[in-house]
Parts: C-alpha cells; sequence; structure tokens
C-alpha cells in the first residue's frame, strides 16, 4: 500500500505506484498520483501539494466544471492539461437497484472508453512522457473518468485486473469524506446521485474483462484509438523499476 499525504481539502488523493506490473517489475511510486479535483488546495495544503514536486496537472473534468469551480493553483513549474474525453451526463442513463451498481458504472465507463477515446489517448499521452513526471491525474470526484485513465495505464504497464480493481475501490474511502465534507459545507445541497459515491471493485473487474473481451487487451484498445505505440515503451520505461 502507498502512502498517502493528508490533505484537508483533497478527499481521494494517492499514489498509483507499489503494484506489480510486468517481469514482477513494480510500478514506481511518486510518479503518478490520481485525486478529486484540487481546485480548493489553499493554505498548508497548497504548501502540501506542492512539496510533492509535481510537475503536470491532467485535469479529465467537463469545461463546465472547470469553470464553475476553477482549476488548480498555478505555481513555477507546473504544466496543466484541460483533457475533457468525451462522454454522455450520466443521469441521462437511468439507474436501478435491479441493474445493480457494479454493472451501472461498468457499462459508464464502457460508454466513456467508445466517445471519449480521444480524450482518454491524450491523457495518457501526458502520462507517458517522463518528463511530465510526477503528474496527477484528477476529475471531479477522482473515482470514474480517473479510474478510468488510471486503470487503463496499469494494465498497459501489467498490473493484475484485481490489483487495479483494489486501487479503483480505495475510493470508496475518499468519496464517503467528499460526501462529508459537502453535507458540512453545504448543507443544502441536493442528495448525491449514488454512482456518483459508488466504487465497487466488481465495477472495474467487469469494466477491464469486457475491455479485453472487445478489443483483446487495454494496450490493443488504446493503440487502435490512435496511441502511438512509441508511447506504450514510454510508459513502461518510466513507470515500472
Amino acid at each position: 500500500m502507498t502512502r498517502t499525504p493528508a490533505f484537508a481539502t483533497l478527499f481521494n488523493f494517492r499514489d498509483v505506484g507499489g503494484r506489480p506490473g510486468l517481469d514482477g517489475r513494480l510500478v514506481q511510486r511518486q510518479r503518478l498520483y490520481r485525486s478529486d479535483s484540487p481546485h480548493r488546495i489553499d493554505g498548508d495544503d497548497r504548501k502540501a501539494f506542492a512539496a510533492l514536486g509535481i510537475r503536470t496537472v491532467i485535469d479529465l473534468r467537463r469545461p463546465s466544471e472547470v469553470r464553475r469551480h476553477g482549476r488548480v493553483p498555478s505555481y513555477d513549474g507546473l504544466a496543466y492539461h484541460h483533457i475533457h474525453p468525451e462522454h454522455a451526463f450520466w443521469e441521462e442513463s437511468a439507474y436501478s437497484e435491479e441493474l445493480g451498481l457494479a454493472r451501472y458504472l461498468a457499462e459508464r465507463y464502457h460508454d466513456l472508453a467508445t466517445t471519449g477515446s480521444a480524450g482518454l489517448v491524450a491523457a495518457i499521452e501526458v502520462i507517458a512522457d517522463a518528463q511530465a513526471a510526477p503528474a496527477l491525474v484528477h476529475c471531479v470526484a477522482g473515482k470514474d473518468r480517473t479510474g478510468v485513465v488510471c486503470a487503463l495505464t496499469l494494465s498497459v504497464l501489467g498490473v493484475a485486473d484485481e490489483d487495479i480493481a483494489e486501487d479503483y475501490a480505495r475510493s470508496v474511502e475518499g468519496s464517503a469524506r467528499f460526501s462529508e465534507w459537502i453535507a458540512t459545507t453545504q448543507p443544502d445541497t441536493n442528495p448525491v446521485f449514488p454512482p456518483f459515491v459508488g466504487c465497487p471493485a466488481e465495477a472495474m473487474t467487469i469494466f477491464l474483462g469486457e475491455l479485453r473481451d472487445r478489443h483483446g487487451s487495454a494496450e490493443r484498445y488504446l493503440l487502435d484509438a490512435g496511441l502511438d505505440p512509441a508511447r506504450i515503451d514510454d510508459l513502461r520505461a518510466h513507470l515500472l523499476t
């Protein structure tokens, strides 16, 4: 398990490294982080964030979300990439207890992989650049769009599906803290749509298994979506020990 800095206004921040990948090599720590949106960081949080030496932030939110809330505070040496993988609003897809949370989420991730393939490729191209590291990838809650980008990256690095799903499911704790913060600071906010906070490991396991059924592998999916094959080599060169 990777060590996670403590933040007061980041609720789902963690290091993606530490798990075994290709040929028994480990995913490098302190090279790729994932999080909910860092637009709120200030004071001590901002100092702690800068102390990590993060050079690049990849913001996967919709343009309207960036306009509404703002972006990560800038500092010398920080590169900011706003990359929006196109996808429908989730409220347009009916959720039911009968369907189940894992199945619902897996379908949304497939939708994202279909309509947002160009954005997913663009995000992974940035992650593949060794000069961009340490990098942070984030969306709003840091579990869905961020979860898919991190899952694809880890899969290309040879991390097992169950380990990827375990990392994904750690967002349960972050989502709970985020929800508690919203309830405390914005008491008049409407109840959160259940899939916005849920992230059972099964959802990611389903998504990765079906992605493999459809495309052969995460690597093949990305290559078919337009990723330069050289970026696969770059990912493995700087993100594996």
